[in-house]
């Protein structure tokens, strides 16, 4: 009895050991894959990311998805990308060589070691990139405004770390919303809908009310013609029906709605209310949101571009090119952006501030708050959107026609 009761305990002391052990053992995984997946991680690198582990900072990144590309220009964080494919057409990537989505072999050759795409890749995809020593990343689109806030940290987190580019990441997210939601703020009241809709072609396809740029038709004071379609599907009958007063699309498009049957009898194209956008407008996730919200908001209610705070409508010929010309006395020259520092910045976060619109105390460091008080000058100032202090920029926001902030 003695006997059997000792080997009893032993065995149960030798289960009790293992379960100890499996049970740090899995712990110990667990903190050392600094998983992001349910928030920020512990430290950069490595970093688990949609169970793929970066183990550390990548020397070098091929982009294979617009959307994904114009999440890394919103978050500043190009400078790490080696390659793209045909279809990251923002100029910004103009430089880099173009590969195909399956050529890992030129993507190393170009010195990336991380590929980020939209889509889960196969085992055999996987397995090929990684003999070419390249890791693939899939992160998937938001699909709706609480949900930008993780593909915007997931692809920080990816480049830049599981703390730094994360917490990057939620900022650049909340700052791009907000500066959504003021230009909501600054729509006109009308008592009549402005019915718009957005069309990809002359063949039925537009943004529908299931997709996520749906909700930017909201934020620009309209109604989308096609929210109660879906899948990007927009019937001509539909479309005929709703019979919308403006129409947006994709460069090139506007020439085929005049002269396709059934689109060129449309309110919005006989009356000459078609207006061409940069089609990522309507199809990233990243500047270009801010982008398609202004472009549309300002085209539909051109009286938010034509107040300059002093009374008076610019002159037909005042534009862009014209106003960065001649930088008044005082202002700051060449352009300012995120992560710059100096008299420059320090200068320009004065003058912000003077107009209402920084609300800290000017630093020289021209970081997310800074960036996000360009963005709300731009912005009522009938300006594009960028929250990059260009030349054009900074000499209306010096010169006395600088509408402030109320």
């Amino acid at each position: 009895m003695q006997k059997t009761k000792t080997t009893l305990f032993r065995r149960g002391l030798s289960l009790l050991c293992a379960l100890t052990l499996a049970a740090g053992a899995l712990l110990s995984g667990c903190g050392s894959s600094n998983d992001v997946t349910s928030g920020v991680g512990t430290t950069d690198f490595p970093v688990t990311v949609n169970e793929v582990t970066i183990g550390a900072k990548p020397e070098g990144v091929a982009v294979l998805s617009a959307n994904l590309a114009d999440v890394i220009l919103a978050l500043g964080y190009e400078a790490p990308l080696k390659a793209r494919t045909a279809e990251c057409t923002q100029s910004d990537l103009d430089v880099l060589p173009v590969v195909e989505a399956t050529d890992y072999g030129a993507m190393g050759a170009a010195g990336a070691t991380l590929a980020l795409l939209d889509e889960q890749p196969t085992e055999e995809e996987t397995a090929e990139a990684s003999s070419a020593g390249v890791t693939l990343l899939a992160i998937a689109p938001a699909t709706s405004r609480e949900d930008l806030e993780r593909l915007y940290s997931q692809v920080g987190a990816a480049l830049q770390g599981g703390v730094t580019g994360y917490e990057k990441g939620q900022k650049t997210a909340k700052n791009t919303l907000i500066t959504i939601d003021d230009i909501q703020r600054v729509i006109p009241d009308s008592d009549v809908p402005k019915v718009a809709a957005y069309l990809s072609d002359a063949a039925g396809h537009g943004v529908t009310g299931d997709q996520f740029h749906a909700q930017l038709f909201e934020s620009a004071g309209l109604t989308n013609a096609a929210t109660d379609c879906s899948g990007g599907e927009f019937p001509l009958q539909n479309l005929r029906l709703a019979d919308p007063s403006y129409i947006f699309c994709p460069t090139g498009v506007k020439a085929q709605l005049e002269q396709t049957e059934g689109y060129s009898d449309l309110t919005a194209v006989k009356e000459g209310r078609v207006y061409e956008m940069d089609p990522t407008w309507m199809t990233c996730q990243g500047r270009g949101l801010i982008q398609a919200v202004s472009f549309m908001a300002g085209t539909v209610f051109p009286e938010l571009l034509e107040d300059t705070g002093d009374g008076t409508e610019p002159d037909d010929g005042d534009d862009a090119s014209s106003t960065a010309s001649s930088l008044p006395e005082g202002a700051p020259s060449g352009e300012l952006k995120f992560g710059d520092e100096g008299d420059d910045v320090w200068k320009l976060q004065n003058r912000l501030q003077e107009l209402g619109y920084l609300f800290v105390q000017p630093t020289g460091l021209f970081a997310e708050g800074t960036e996000q008080s360009v963005k709300d000058f731009q912005l009522l100032n009938g300006m594009v959107v960028t929250g990059v202090a260009d030349e054009a920029t900074l000499a209306l926001l010096f010169s006395d026609e600088a509408k402030p902030r109320s």
